[in-house]
């Protein structure tokens, strides 16, 4: 569910089999391996799809957009790079991204929610700028990523690694796509170790975020964004979690006064 609603080829990479692929308007779609638990969360964020950037807005009072900022900031990305934008949701990061690489850039933006990349693909029409033609939008699955090795200069996340059933598998897949050296900037929601922080989530989503989303009739959708943040990782759960995959450097940084928090790591 992105901030307070949350949670691909070599040039492209070499398209996926005729039978694993079909085409959506608007972007092309990869079959996603399916498990239960992913196909619950794939279905919450379809319905949630209409109005998530109307919540984010409300819910984090804009702040959202700063922190997807800073996210994109500290991923390093640069004109002329070729950029995954992973779990990309409504697409807010890829278009900061698509600015960030300009005409000569390629975004490739991947969501295994198709609803919530029509809704990219049309904010796109809406927005247009003309870098905005460097994105490409793709319905895909973050533990199969249909990409070469080493074929990214950066690597974005954006309120989705919390969501993904596979974490470590995620992560390995980052590493693989990613050309030495270069980064990948994962923003989610921090498990804090702080007391008065997490009382302070909780309670902001028991009396502000659910209240709200029961007026879309969304009250159980975003009672489980209390429960995602409960089983996510810590900051230094997070710093391991990309070592042990094979990134050579990690490092948290808290956001939001502790509400948020990005991991920066480097292959």
């Amino acid at each position: 569910m992105a901030t307070l609603a949350a949670a691909i080829s070599a040039g492209p990479a070499a398209p996926a089999p005729a039978a694993r692929r079909r085409r959506r308007r608007g972007f092309a779609a990869v079959s996603c391996g399916s498990s239960s638990a992913a196909d619950e969360r794939q279905a919450l964020f379809s319905r949630i799809a209409p109005v998530y950037d109307h919540l984010n807005d409300v819910l984090s009072l804009g702040q959202h957009r700063t922190w997807k900022r800073i996210c994109v900031s500290w991923s390093r990305a640069r004109r002329g790079d070729r950029v995954l934008d992973l779990c990309c949701g409504s697409g807010d990061l890829a278009f900061l991204l698509s600015q960030k690489v300009g005409l000569d850039g390629q975004v490739m933006a991947v969501d295994f929610s198709s609803q919530q990349l029509q809704t990219a693909a049309s904010r796109q029409d809406q927005r247009w700028k003309p870098c905005y033609k460097n994105i490409k939008w793709i319905e895909g699955d973050a533990l199969d990523l249909p990409f070469t090795d080493c074929y990214f200069d950066a690597v974005t996340v954006g309120y989705g690694l919390r969501n993904v059933v596979d974490k470590p598998k995620a992560m390995r897949e980052i590493l693989r796509v990613l050309k030495p050296g270069s980064r990948a900037s994962i923003l989610d929601f921090n498990k804090s170790s702080s007391l008065f922080t997490t009382s302070l989530q909780s309670w902001m989503i028991d009396n502000v975020v659910v209240p709200l989303a029961s007026g879309y009739g969304l009250t159980e959708e975003y009672k489980y964004l209390k429960s995602s943040i409960l089983h996510y990782l810590t900051e230094k759960e997070l710093e391991e979690l990309a070592k042990e995959a094979g990134f050579s450097a990690a490092k948290h940084y808290e956001l939001g006064g502790g509400l948020m928090g990005d991991l920066v790591a480097t292959r």
